[in-house]
């Protein structure tokens, strides 16, 4: 669909025009013109669709109405406030929305645009919020910090934009939104996107949104058919280093970002690359504003050509040169999987997103998996295959649904044991029958029975009960069975101060109750 039919005016559209866009995503096509119109929306939009668009055009035309309408006009010299109102989780993300709102409203005369984030001095936010402005792009927690001052003022806001609202929940947002949602009119309107509705985002969604329009052009569940993803099992961390390495020097490796777990890996990661000759940084919430912005600036320059990064500080990173997407530490939520890979085949590009995981990552691979219901396919590099053999992985169901209306965790296996989540299970049962250091158990013992918690507290050191609790096992009926000798230990001759005796000098290290010195780790890291 083209934007001539989507009703924007003649300034947004010669915006986009000279921005390349002629025809309308599917998000832009579905959202804008019921954003035009008034309504409240929860939409759903991967990474890459061109979201920003879909709510930062119906932005700049109620503004241009606004400006049209001789009853909305505003008087010099008093503070109104913004008639639109952005909330984003991280720095980069309302940097992203800043910028697209500059470039879709450069024919909107007048047009004043701020932003208000962490990291970043005071004086020029508060000159900004003083000042003549249209649209307001915030993180909660520094909007917050102005609306205690009393220098926010929100009591004009027509249009409310949650932009990633799902991760702003994940981040401890969600006190913030609603406070700063009871200082807003109550006939304003507010779109939602979030990667789900389901859980506390639904609820906040309920509770925010009146009669909303639900929009889902996009799922976990996108083939990514511009994004090849690889799997690298690797044996432990120096096999990791070492296809990573492989990786980066690779003749088709433009720009990468490399996802690490935390802060300090990002860290420790950039210097270890940089000392092998990469020109790389690193970027995470750890950092001042401005050292981000200088990052994120060489990165769109092409002067950094590896970029190692955190999931929060990844968010709104928009460089359409990213190649490559390394997953070197895995991270900590399967939906962050897909905000990962979505960061390289951006701007019709074609993109490659690799995971390096071990042995002890085949449970979140596995989630991963579950989650976009696709597999993630292995490969091996020459010189460098696994010597384990590769973790035994269950492929996801065809027919799974997620993101709402139930979970499905793999078939079962013909003929093998397997799991059914909510049946009963198949194959071993998941509790022995006697045997030793097993009670025999009945269905009455799993009874749930009312707990007598005064009770409990006053028989904790009655003499009634069993003083040897290493040989006492208690099964759900509360009977005391003695496994002969399970915890037995020879008595310890302590001193009259209560020490166990010293061991004597010249003992060997590692015996008798003393443990050994940790081993420095290569390159003078410990863990």
């Amino acid at each position: 669909m083209s934007f001539e039919t989507l009703g924007l005016q003649e300034a947004l559209l010669r915006a986009v025009t000279d921005s390349g866009y002629t025809t309308a995503t599917e998000v832009q096509s579905q959202g804008i013109p019921p954003a035009l119109e008034g309504k409240d929306l929860m939409v759903s939009a991967s990474t890459g669709s061109g979201k920003t668009a879909a709510f930062v055009l119906p932005a700049l035309q109620r503004i241009l109405l606004a400006r049209a309408d001789n009853t909305k006009r505003r008087e010099k010299g008093v503070v109104y406030g913004p008639r639109i109102l952005v909330l984003a989780p991280t720095r980069e993300l309302a940097m992203q929305v800043d910028k697209a709102a500059t470039v879709y409203g450069r024919h909107v005369q007048g047009l004043r645009v701020t932003t208000v984030v962490g990291g970043v001095p005071y004086g020029a936010q508060l000159k900004a919020l003083r000042g003549p402005l249209d649209i307001l792009i915030a993180t909660p927690g520094r909007l917050m910090d102005h609306m205690q001052s009393g220098k926010a003022i929100l009591e004009n806001v027509e249009m409310l934009v949650l932009d990633e609202a799902d991760r702003m929940l994940d981040m401890g947002f969600i006190d913030d939104i609603r406070h700063i949602v009871d200082n807003l009119p109550q006939d304003h309107q507010t779109v939602m996107f979030s990667a789900t509705f389901g859980g506390h985002v639904g609820r906040l969604a309920q509770d925010l949104l009146r009669d909303p329009l639900r929009i889902d052009v996009a799922s976990q569940t996108d083939t990514h058919e511009n994004i090849e993803q690889r799997l690298h099992w690797a044996d432990n961390k120096h096999h990791k280093d070492a296809l990573l390495d492989h990786i980066l020097t690779g003749k088709e490796m433009e720009q990468a970002v490399v996802f690490t777990s935390t802060q300090r890996d990002a860290d420790w990661l950039a210097d270890r690359l940089a000392d092998m000759g990469h020109a790389v940084a690193s970027l995470h919430g750890g950092m001042p504003q401005g050292r981000r912005t200088r990052v994120l600036q060489g990165l769109r320059n092409k002067q950094l050509k590896v970029l190692v990064a955190t999931d929060v500080a990844a968010r709104g990173i928009d460089v359409p040169s990213i190649s490559h997407v390394i997953n070197y530490g895995l991270p900590m939520k399967a939906e962050d999987y897909v905000h990962r890979i979505g960061r390289t085949g951006r701007a019709g590009r074609n993109g490659l997103a690799v995971t390096l995981a071990e042995r002890m990552d085949s449970g979140m691979i596995r989630r991963i998996q579950q989650f976009t219901t696709q597999n993630i396919p292995v490969a091996t590099i020459v010189g460098l295959e696994p010597k384990s053999p590769e973790p035994r992985m269950f492929a996801p169901r065809p027919d799974a649904k997620f993101g709402g209306g139930g979970k499905s965790f793999g078939h079962r296996p013909a003929g093998g044991p397997g799991k059914s989540f909510g049946n009963k299970p198949f194959g071993k049962p998941a509790f022995p029958r006697g045997g030793e250091g097993f009670a025999p158990r009945d269905r009455a013992s799993f009874d749930r029975q009312p707990f007598d918690r005064d009770a409990a507290q006053n028989n904790r050191f009655s003499p009634d009960r069993p003083n040897d609790r290493h040989n006492s096992v208690f099964v759900p009926n509360g009977q005391p069975v003695q496994r002969a000798g399970a915890f037995d230990r020879a008595p310890v001759d302590r001193n009259a101060n209560g020490f166990a005796p010293r061991k004597p000098a010249g003992a060997p290290v590692g015996k008798g109750g003393f443990s050994k010195p940790q081993r420095p780790r290569p390159g003078g890291f410990s863990r």
